[in-house]
């Protein structure tokens, strides 16, 4: 069988390795005015949540680890677009924007990531592990890789349960390369488990570039051994990105088994806020944020569509404001948790 031709304008071209095909591009899925204002303001609020948290943590408002989803925020968009209430989602620490996309409150994330009473693990979890049962979040975790096997858990609870809940489960091109994650697809693979493997590759891992550090770099690859289907997703492009989670997700919840996504996306930030990026130019930055970025591109649209004018554009954006300014200001002047809060929540 010949192989897919791309449909994304992505040229994906870096001085360090050659471009690659992405089989799932930006015009295999058109969107309603609805759907693209919808992905529009999400994405928003991610990038201006983030922007905002950078700022706090600059200022030592925010302490301990912190991870930015700038240029990734048309990953998660596109696949909470495709999702249904019931659906699990777990992430590694970079999770401030998988929360937003499920409606988790700006004010909550924020709050937590101050350590006030007022977040969403009571002040207790930080930037990195947050959770929501009301959202089916299963959290942010810190190590690496580890919320892999976690996720096929959740998934093998849906098979057990017999519902068709679907467990959406993201880590990283550095975690794709750990053993548990290869356990999990095994065990994902024998019993047929509602699970869709979500790579978000934005290239360097926490610092290092995949031309260095994997072998084989196509991603979407790495379940061949095991029988799991996986496609390339232009990862800078919301629409794509529902185009292959609808694919994915009726597949799983067809009772097909796992599924992969690579996602072929970009930080614009350095792995957290203490990385200054070095090993990557400026120009490359620039040129990705010129050429991709994922909010500029629905801009774009909805401008040559008549769908909004730039006035309408800016009044989503003063809303977004306002709203992350609200979620800054209750953040730094909400309670600190109660000395007693250490001891609550502990499972032995």
């Amino acid at each position: 069988m010949a192989p897919r031709k791309t449909a994304s304008t992505s040229s994906r071209k870096t001085t360090a390795k050659p471009a690659r095909n992405e089989t799932i591009g930006s015009n295999s899925l058109t969107f309603t005015k609805e759907e693209e204002l919808h992905a529009y303001r999400e994405m928003l609020m991610i990038r201006r949540f983030e922007e905002k948290a950078g700022q706090l943590y600059g200022m030592g408002v925010i302490g301990g680890f912190c991870h930015l989803y700038i240029g990734q925020e048309a990953v998660v968009v596109g696949m909470q677009m495709a999702q249904k209430d019931g659906d699990q989602v777990i992430t590694s620490y970079r999770d401030h924007g998988h929360m937003i996309a499920l409606g988790m409150s700006a004010r909550g994330v924020m709050a937590e990531l101050t350590g006030r009473r007022g977040g969403l693990s009571k002040g207790k979890g930080g930037s990195m592990h947050m959770f929501s049962k009301e959202k089916g979040f299963y959290g942010g975790h810190g190590i690496v890789g580890g919320q892999v096997s976690l996720g096929t858990g959740l998934a093998f609870a849906n098979k057990y349960r017999g519902n068709d809940q679907v467990s959406v489960t993201y880590f990283g091109d550095g975690a794709a390369n750990q053993g548990q994650v290869y356990e999990s697809f095994n065990m994902a693979a024998l019993w047929k488990l509602p699970v869709v493997y979500i790579i978000e590759n934005n290239r360097y891992a926490m610092g290092t570039s995949t031309v260095r550090s994997t072998a084989q770099s196509n991603f979407s690859k790495r379940g061949e051994g095991f029988g799991i289907p996986g496609v390339q997703v232009d990862g800078m492009d919301v629409r794509a990105v529902k185009a292959a989670a609808d694919e994915a997700i009726a597949h799983c919840r067809a009772g097909k088994g796992p599924y992969i996504l690579e996602m072929l996306t970009y930080r614009y930030r350095g792995h957290s806020m203490s990385d200054p990026a070095k090993y990557r130019s400026k120009d490359e930055v620039q040129k990705m944020r010129s050429e991709h970025d994922p909010l500029e591109q629905v801009k774009a649209r909805l401008l040559e569509q008549g769908w909004a004018s730039e006035d309408d554009l800016k009044q989503i954006d003063k809303e977004v404001r306002d709203i992350v300014a609200d979620s800054a200001e209750f953040a730094q002047n909400d309670a600190e948790p109660d000395v007693s809060e250490l001891y609550t929540d502990i499972l032995l």
